[in-house]
Formats: C-alpha cells, sequence, structure tokens
C-alpha cells in the first residue's frame, strides 16, 4: 500500500472520532444545562412552596392564636361568673349554718325543758302508780276480790253489753232489711199478677153427654146389654144411664178414657148404627183423635212457652195435662201460668228466665199419669223429667216446688211461689169457701188438741201445718214424736189431696227491759 494513501485514512478516522467526541460532548452540555435549568426552576418552585407554606403557617397560628384568645375570654367570663355565683352561695350557706346553730340551741333547751317535764311525769306516774295501789289494795279488801277476779268478772259482764249491743243491731237490721224486702216482693208480685191473667176453665169428674131423645138410652144399652158393655170394656169408662131426661153420664178417674168415651159415643149417636163393630171403630177413632189432640196441647203449650227443644214423649205427656184437673183448675193451665209468673218473676229480679219458665211448665208433669201409676205426682214428675233427659236445675225445681226437699236454686223458689199464687188466688180452684176454711180449722184443731202447745198456723193453702210448742215440755225427741203424731191423725181424720206437711217449731227467746 502506498504511504500516502495510508496517511490519509489515518487522518480520516481521527476526523470521524473528533466529529464523535464533539457530538458527545455537546449532548452532554446540553444534558447539563437542561438540568441546570430544570434544577433552577425546582428551586425557584420549592422556594414558592415554602414561602405560601410559610404564609400558611402565619396565618394559621393568628387564627389559632384568635381562638385562643377567645377561649380564654370566655373562660375567663364563666370563672368569674361562677365565682360570682359561688360567693352567693356562699353568703346563704353562711346564713343557714347560723340559723341552724340558733335552731339548735333552741332543740336544746327544748330538750332540757323535755327532760325536767320527763322527770316531773316520772314522778307523778310514781305518785300515781302508788295511790293506784293503795286503791286497788282498798277495793280488794271492801270487794273481797283481787284483781284478777274484778278483771274477770268487768270483762264477762263487757262481754254480754257487746252480745247484747249486737242482737239489738241484727234485730234492727233484718227488721230493715225484711221491710224493704216485703215492699220489693209486694211490688213483683203485683206487677207480675196484672201482667198474666190467664182465665181458669172449671171441669167436672164426670162427664154428661146429651141424646136427641131417650130412645137412644134403649140403643146404647143393647140387646141383654151387649153395647153398653162393648163400650165400657173397650174405653174403661162406667155409663150411668138413668132417669136422666135425654143425658147418659159417664164417670171414670182417668180424664183422658172418659173424653174419649164421650166423643165415641157422639159419633155412635150422629151416625145412629150402634153394636159392638160399631162401636169399636168409633173408640179406636175416637181415641186416635183424643192422641192428636194431647199432641198438639202439648206442643201449643210449649210454644206458647217458647220452649222449642222439649223431648216428643215429654210434650205428649205435658198434652195429657188438658184433661187432667185438680179441685176443678185444669192443670195445663195452671203449668202455663205456673211458668208465666215464674218467668216474669226471674225477669224482675235478674234470675235465669228460660229455667224458671221451663220448670214451671213441668212441675206438674207427674199429674198426667199420677192416677194410673204408684207415686206422688212429684215423684212421678221428677222420673219423667230424668228419664227425658232434663237437666238437674229443672228436676230440682219439679222435686222443690211442694217442699219435699229444700230449695236451694232462685228457680225452684220462683216456681213454689208462683205454685201458690196460680193455686192459691181466689176463684182459681173449685173448692169452695166454707169446705176450704172447715179444712184448715181442722188442721189447727188436730195441732192444738195436744198438750204443750202455743199455736198453730195451717199455711201454703193447708199444704203445710206449722206447730209452735212451749220449748219447756218438748225437747228434740219429743218435737219428733208429735210431729209424726200429729201427721198420723191428719190422714186417718182428714181427706185432701196431694200431701200436708207437719212442721213443729220450738224456740227458746230471752227478753229483756232496759228500765
Amino acid at each position: 500500500m502506498p504511504l500516502g494513501r495510508t496517511r490519509y485514512r489515518t487522518i480520516n478516522i481521527d476526523i470521524n472520532t473528533i466529529i464523535l467526541l464533539l457530538g458527545f460532548i455537546a449532548v452532554i452540555c446540553i444534558f447539563f444545562v437542561s438540568s441546570r435549568k430544570e434544577q433552577k426552576e425546582k428551586a425557584s418552585f420549592l422556594e414558592s412552596m415554602e414561602e405560601r407554606n410559610s404564609l400558611y403557617k402565619k396565618e394559621a397560628m393568628i387564627a389559632a392564636k384568635e381562638a385562643v384568645q377567645k377561649d380564654v375570654d370566655k373562660f375567663q367570663e364563666e370563672m368569674k361568673e361562677r365565682r360570682q355565683e359561688l360567693s352567693r352561695l356562699e353568703s346563704k350557706l353562711t346564713k343557714k349554718e347560723e340559723q341552724l346553730e340558733d335552731k339548735e340551741l333552741q332543740v336544746a333547751n327544748k330538750e332540757q325543758e323535755l327532760a325536767k317535764k320527763k322527770d316531773e311525769l316520772l314522778d307523778k306516774e310514781d305518785y300515781l302508780a302508788e295511790q293506784i295501789q293503795k286503791q286497788i289494795e282498798e277495793l280488794e279488801r271492801i270487794s273481797g276480790l283481787t284483781s284478777e277476779e274484778a278483771k274477770h268478772l268487768l270483762l264477762e259482764q263487757l262481754k254480754v253489753d257487746l252480745q247484747q249491743e249486737a242482737n239489738n243491731l241484727i234485730r234492727e237490721n233484718e227488721n230493715h232489711i225484711r221491710e224493704i224486702a216485703d215492699e220489693k216482693a209486694k211490688e213483683i208480685l203485683t206487677t207480675v199478677m196484672q201482667r198474666c191473667v190467664i182465665d181458669q176453665v172449671v171441669e167436672s169428674t164426670v162427664t154428661s153427654v146429651n141424646l136427641p131423645s131417650d130412645e137412644m138410652k134403649g140403643r146404647i144399652i143393647g140387646r141383654e146389654g151387649r153395647n153398653i158393655r162393648t163400650l165400657e170394656t173397650l174405653t174403661g169408662v162406667d155409663l150411668i144411664i138413668d132417669d136422666t131426661p135425654e143425658a147418659v153420664v159417664l164417670s171414670c178417674f182417668d180424664p183422658v178414657r172418659r173424653e174419649i168415651a164421650k166423643l165415641a159415643l157422639e159419633k155412635l149417636v150422629s151416625d145412629g148404627r150402634i153394636h159392638p163393630v160399631r162401636i169399636e171403630e168409633m173408640v179406636e177413632k175416637s181415641r186416635q183423635e183424643i192422641e192428636n189432640k194431647i199432641k198438639k196441647e202439648g206442643e201449643n203449650a210449649a210454644m206458647e212457652m217458647g220452649i222449642m227443644n222439649l223431648n216428643k214423649e215429654l210434650i205428649k205427656t205435658l198434652g195429657r195435662l188438658y184433661y187432667r184437673t185438680s179441685y176443678g183448675q185444669n192443670v195445663l193451665q195452671h203449668s202455663l201460668e205456673v211458668g208465666h209468673i215464674a218467668g216474669m218473676i226471674a225477669a224482675e229480679i235478674g234470675a235465669n228466665v228460660k229455667v224458671a219458665k221451663r220448670a214451671g211448665l213441668l212441675h206438674d208433669i207427674g199429674k198426667a199419669i199420677d192416677q194410673t201409676q204408684e207415686g206422688t205426682h212429684i215423684e212421678l214428675g221428677v222420673e219423667l223429667a230424668r228419664k227425658y233427659g232434663e237437666k238437674e236445675e229443672i228436676i230440682h225445681a219439679i222435686e222443690a216446688h211442694h217442699d219435699d226437699v229444700t230449695a236451694n236454686t232462685i228457680e225452684a223458689v220462683l216456681v213454689k211461689l208462683a205454685d201458690a199464687i196460680s193455686a192459691g188466688r181466689p176463684g182459681s180452684r173449685r173448692d169452695t169457701l166454707e169446705i176450704y176454711i172447715k179444712r184448715l180449722q181442722k188442721l189447727e184443731e188436730i195441732a192444738l188438741s195436744y198438750e204443750g202447745i202455743k199455736q198453730s198456723f195451717a199455711v201454703q193453702a193447708g199444704r203445710e201445718i206449722r206447730v209452735v210448742v212451749q220449748p219447756d215440755k218438748f225437747d228434740d225427741l219429743a218435737s219428733t214424736r208429735l210431729a209424726r203424731d200429729i201427721a198420723k191423725r191428719i190422714e186417718e181424720e182428714l181427706d185432701y189431696p196431694g200431701q200436708i206437711r207437719v212442721t213443729v217449731v220450738r224456740e227458746i227467746r230471752t227478753t229483756e227491759i232496759a228500765k
């Protein structure tokens, strides 16, 4: 390679290197200048931020100082007010302390005075005790009794006086209550009796059938008496054919059978064909009509009383009372009247109206069968009511309406009262006044015929006789024996319906007069 060419290449390489170096230096300078500029900008920004922070700090410090100054001023003002308030309270407490000291001094003075008075009272008490002891000893010497014996006598006397006062007070209250009760009872009974007016039909125990002519009597008797025998056999009724013109009398203890015979005989007389077969047909037809009539009357009675859940058999038995009379008083009408009266009284006094009306309607149900079965109408009525599912309160009212048992419900008492009102009012029963008075007089005469009897009273329309005996001549055993003897004599000497209760009263009274 020639020398000049080699030198040229060396110089060319150095120039490139220099250019690169210069470029690098220029880049470094530019970078350095740029960095210096950025540093200056950052420094200026930081200085501005520091100035702002310094300004904010100064403003915050000024605001904080002002707020603290305000709180300090407020606190000082409050402290000033509290000091003034404490000063006032202190002055008040000082005054109260002075007043308490004055009162304490006064209390101390009073305690001293009370102590003196207490000492004086103790001295007087000792003196009085000594005097009382002397008086007690003197009284014991004069009376000959110790203090315990005298105290016992005094207590006994006080007990007697208190008992007397209590008896007087009880007697006054009883009289007052009795007067009020009597007035209220009269008012209620008067109101009820005015509201309940039921006509009573007086029926005879025998029935008369009118005939178109006396010739009909022979046809009724029939050949050799076969017609009359057939009729009497089928109905159980006695036909009395006598000289009474155009009339036949039917006699039977059972009013239903008597009514069947009457209806059958009227049909036979109206038809004109009278022979045993026709008689049997008419009796059966009449019996069916009477049974329907009985059922209808029982249903009407239950409906009139407002009772809808009565047993069908009990309704039928109730209907039989339509043909039952007691001293001429229709028993069904009497039962309706008792039910109405008992219900109205129950409404007046606030008792159970439904129970009172139901028990009143059923109270004589036993009279429907008492002529064909053994037992009183009360026993039979209780048996029927229990058999057909009546409640115990109804059964009790039936059992107690003639005092066979003591009435322990208000409804039972009301049924008993309504029964007495219905049966005892004038005109309700056929018993004449003369017979009625004679029976009552006889009851009282039987009781008064015994020795030691003070008084006797026939009450409850002759269903009870009350005998008041002299207590010194009869003890409890003798009173029981007297009641039994009087009851036995009444059974032997008198004729009467139902039962008569004999009550013997043995009463001891003590009376003192204050002068």
